[in-house]
C-alpha cells in the first residue's frame, strides 16, 4: 500500500486528504493559522495520520500542498522591501500602468499602489530591438551605483525588466549575474526568466510580484521541505500552481507568481476528474469556502486556461482595478461570499454580503472567537441547516446564541425578522454567484444552461442546489469528501508545468528555425523541472499551443495544436485550429483578416493519477437519523437528516432533505430527488 498526502491552506480553512493507493481516504479539517501557516499544516496532517494509524514513515506517495502564502502577501503588502531595474526612462511602469480606466464614468477612480515605489526603481543604460538586436549593452556604472543604493535602502529582492528582454535575454542575463555577485543574499526575479511576453506592463507587473513574494515563499517552501524530511517523510514535496500543474519545490520557490491561484486550481482539477469518471464533457464546478466562492467551466473534460489574470484588486470584481499577471492560470470566476462573508446594511438600507470576511479569526459569531458580525454561516445555521453539535463532526463546537444575537442586530436594522434576514442573506449570496457565474460563461460564448453543477468546499453543499436552481443546471453532484475535494485534486493531477515564449509575426510568414528553437527551449525547461519533481524523463509528455489574434487586434486567443508543428510546419493546420476556437468565442470569423502569431505555449506533464473508487456505499437503504426545525423556506418547517455514510448505491431521496458528513452539509431542496451512484456521488436532480 503506497499513501500520499494533500494539504491546502485556504483563508478560513486547512484541508488535509490521505489517499491510499486502493482508494481508501482519510481527511481532516483545521483552522487556518495565518500567523504561523506551518503550525496549521502539521497539526492537521498530524490528526490525519493519528485517524489512520500511521508514521510520517508511512506515507511513500507524494506530499502536495496548496497554499495561500503568495495571495496573502500580496494583499496584506507583507513582503520585504524590493526594488526594481528598468531601462532608462522607463521608470514610471508600474504607475503609468496601460492607461486603461476599469470604470469610465468614475471621476476619483483609484488604483492599489505599486509593489515598487518609484524611488526603488532604477533606470539603467541598456537597449534591446524589438527585433532582438542589441542595440545598447548595460551600463556596469548605472547598474554598480543602484546596487549601492540598494545596500543603504535595505533591499531584500529586485525584478529587472527592460523593454524587449521577450527577444533576447542577454542584457537581463548579464545585469542578473551582476547582482547575484556584488549582492549574493539579494532575491532577483529577471523578466526574461518569469514572464518572457511581450506587454511591457503586464510583464513588470508579473517579475515585480514575484520578486515582490520570492522573500517569503521561498523560505517557507525551504522550511516546509526541512521539516518534512526531518519528521521522516520519504519524499520532498510538491507544490501546486495556478495553472493546474505540480511542481517542486525549487521551481516553486524561485517562481512564487506561479502558485497564487494555487488552491482554487486544485478544486477546478478536482471538478475536471470528475468529469471524466462521470463521462460529462461539460461541467461547471461551484467552490464555496470560508472565504470566497470560486465556479470555473469544464469543457472536453478540461477546465479553461487563461494566460492573463488579475490579483489584489482595488475593487474585487472590477476587471483592470488590480495588477495584471500574465502567468498561465486556470481561468475561473471569484466572488466574496464564503461561509465566513459578513452581511451588512447599505447606505440605502439593503442587505448585502461580503466581499469583506471574518476569515479564521475571528470567523463568524458563531465559532465563539469574538466576531460579532452576521456571515453566511451564522445565517445557515440559524436557519437550522447546520447543526451546532456536529459541525466538523462535533470537534468544534457552534455558538447558535452569538448567531441570533448577530443577525437579529441585522434584522432590526432592515425592520424585519430574524429568520427573515436569514434567509435573506442564503438568497443574495446565492443570487450573488448566480450572477457572476452567468458574465463569465457568457463572456466566453458558453451557454450555462442545463449544465450540470459539481458542489464542493466547506459551505458550497449548503448552497449549491439554490445556485443550481438559478443556473438553470439539470443536475448538481456531491462527491464524496467535498468538503476538502481542494485537497484531493492535487492527487489526481499530473506532475505539470506551462510555459510561453512570445515571437510576434504573421502565421504565414513564420520564422520556423526562431519557432523551433523557442519550443526546444520550452521542452528542455519542462523536462528538467519535471524530472527534479520527481518524474521519469519517459513519462513525460508535451502539448503544444499559440496565443493568436486577427492582425491589427489588441487580444488574442489561445489554440492547443493536435500535431507538433516543429515536424510539420503546417500553417493551415493552425489556421484552422485557431477558426474553430475564434468562432465559437465571438460567433464569428473575420477570415479575409491575416492572422498574426503573438506567443507560442508549451505544457510539460507527467503520467495521469488511476482513479480508484472509495470504499463501495453500504447494500441496504440508509434511514433518517433525526429530524430538525429548518426556516430556509418557511418558519419550523421539520426536515429528515440523514447521514451521507448511510446512504445506499442508487438510494433516492425526495426534497427537502438534510445529508450530513462531518466535514459539510447537503442541503436538497424541496421538488429536488437525490440518488447516491455507483461512484459515491449524491446527485440532486430537479422533479419534472
Amino acid at each position: 500500500m503506497t499513501y500520499s498526502l494533500a494539504v491546502d491552506i485556504g483563508g478560513t480553512f486547512t484541508d488535509i486528504v490521505l489517499r491510499g493507493s486502493g482508494g481508501e481516504l482519510v481527511v481532516d479539517k483545521t483552522l487556518t493559522t495565518p500567523d504561523n501557516l506551518l503550525e496549521g499544516f502539521f497539526s492537521g496532517v498530524n490528526a490525519v495520520l493519528a485517524k489512520a494509524k500511521l508514521t510520517p514513515a508511512d506515507i511513500d506517495g507524494v506530499v502536495v500542498h496548496a497554499t495561500t502564502v503568495v495571495t496573502n502577501a500580496l494583499i496584506e503588502r507583507k513582503g520585504q522591501k524590493t526594488a526594481m531595474f528598468v531601462t532608462t526612462g522607463f521608470r514610471d511602469v508600474l504607475s503609468i500602468r496601460n492607461e486603461h480606466r476599469y470604470d469610465m464614468f468614475d471621476p476619483q477612480i483609484e488604483f492599489q499602489p505599486p509593489l515598487v515605489p518609484r524611488e526603488l526603481t532604477y533606470g539603467i543604460g541598456e537597449r534591446i530591438l524589438s527585433d532582438g538586436t542589441v542595440l545598447e549593452a548595460p551600463s556596469r556604472q548605472d547598474v554598480l551605483a543602484a546596487i549601492a543604493e540598494m545596500q543603504r535602502q535595505g533591499v531584500k529582492a529586485v525584478a529587472v525588466c527592460f523593454l524587449n528582454s521577450y527577444a533576447n535575454p542577454h542584457n537581463e542575463r548579464l545585469v542578473g549575474d551582476m547582482l547575484r555577485e556584488e549582492m549574493p543574499e539579494l532575491f532577483v526575479s529577471l523578466s526574461c526568466e518569469i514572464a518572457p511576453q511581450i506587454r511591457e506592463y503586464p510583464r513588470a507587473s508579473t517579475t515585480a510580484i514575484n520578486a515582490f513574494t520570492m522573500p517569503i515563499s521561498q523560505p517557507y517552501l525551504n522550511a516546509l521541505a526541512k521539516r518534512l524530511k526531518q519528521e521522516n517523510y520519504a519524499n520532498e514535496p510538491l507544490i501546486m500552481l495556478s495553472s493546474g500543474g505540480i511542481i517542486g519545490t525549487g521551481v516553486a520557490g524561485r517562481n512564487p507568481v506561479r502558485m497564487i491561484e494555487s488552491g482554487p486550481a486544485a478544486g477546478a482539477l478536482a471538478a475536471s476528474h470528475y468529469a471524466k469518471v462521470l463521462g460529462l464533457d461539460r461541467l461547471m464546478s461551484f467552490d464555496m469556502g470560508g472565504t470566497t466562492a470560486k465556479a470555473c467551466l469544464i469543457e472536453n473534460f478540461e477546465p479553461l486556461i487563461t494566460g492573463l489574470f488579475e490579483v489584489d484588486r482595488r475593487y474585487r470584481f472590477k476587471e483592470g482595478s488590480g495588477m495584471p499577471v500574465t502567468i498561465p492560470s486556470i481561468d475561473m470566476i471569484e466572488i466574496g461570499a464564503g461561509g465566513g462573508s459578513l452581511a451588512y446594511v447599505d447606505s440605502l438600507g439593503l442587505l448585502k454580503v461580503g466581499p469583506k470576511s471574518a476569515g479564521a479569526m475571528p470567523g463568524p459569531a458563531c465559532y465563539g472567537r469574538g466576531g460579532e458580525g452576521a456571515a453566511v454561516t451564522d445565517a445557515d445555521l440559524l436557519l437550522g441547516l447546520l447543526d451546532a453539535d456536529n459541525f466538523l463532526g462535533g470537534d468544534m463546537q457552534l455558538d447558535r446564541a452569538a448567531s441570533e444575537k448577530a443577525i437579529t442586530v441585522l434584522a432590526q436594522r432592515l425592520g424585519t425578522t430574524t429568520n427573515t434576514a436569514a434567509r435573506g442573506i442564503y438568497r443574495i449570496v446565492a443570487e450573488a454567484m448566480a450572477g457572476a457565474t452567468r458574465a463569465h460563461a457568457t463572456d466566453r460564448g458558453i451557454d450555462y444552461r442545463g449544465l450540470s453543477l459539481l458542489a464542493f468546499g466547506g459551505a458550497g453543499p449548503v448552497h449549491a442546489c439554490e445556485v443550481g436552481a438559478l443556473l438553470q443546471s439539470k443536475s448538481v453532484i456531491f462527491p464524496p469528501q467535498a468538503s476538502v475535494l481542494s485537497a484531493f485534486g492535487t492527487l489526481v493531477t499530473p506532475v505539470r508545468l506551462d510555459l510561453v515564449r512570445s515571437a510576434l509575426g504573421l502565421l504565414d510568414a513564420t520564422d520556423w528555425d526562431r519557432t523551433d528553437r523557442l519550443f526546444d527551449e520550452m521542452s528542455l525547461e519542462g523536462s528538467n523541472a519535471l524530472i527534479s519533481a520527481g518524474c521519469n524523463p519517459q513519462d513525460i509528455t508535451f502539448i503544444l499551443g499559440a496565443d493568436i489574434r486577427y492582425l491589427g487586434q489588441q487580444n488574442e486567443v489561445s489554440v492547443t495544436l493536435e500535431v507538433d508543428p516543429r515536424s510539420t510546419h503546417d500553417v493551415a493546420a493552425i489556421q484552422a485550429a485557431f477558426d474553430v476556437v475564434y468562432q465559437t468565442q465571438y460567433g464569428f470569423k473575420p477570415s479575409h483578416v491575416p492572422t498574426e502569431v503573438v506567443s507560442w505555449r508549451l505544457t510539460a506533464r507527467g503520467p495521469l493519477v488511476p482513479f480508484h473508487v472509495a470504499l463501495a456505499p453500504p447494500t441496504q437503504p440508509g434511514k433518517p437519523k433525526a429530524s430538525r426545525k429548518v426556516h430556509l423556506w418557511h418558519d419550523d418547517q421539520m426536515v429528515p437528516v440523514y447521514d451521507r455514510m448511510s446512504l445506499a448505491s442508487h438510494q433516492r431521496i425526495d426534497g427537502p432533505v438534510i445529508i450530513e458528513e462531518r466535514e459539510t452539509t447537503i442541503i436538497i431542496l424541496p421538488g429536488w430527488t437525490a440518488k447516491v451512484d455507483e461512484f459515491g456521488c449524491i446527485v440532486a436532480t430537479l422533479k419534472e
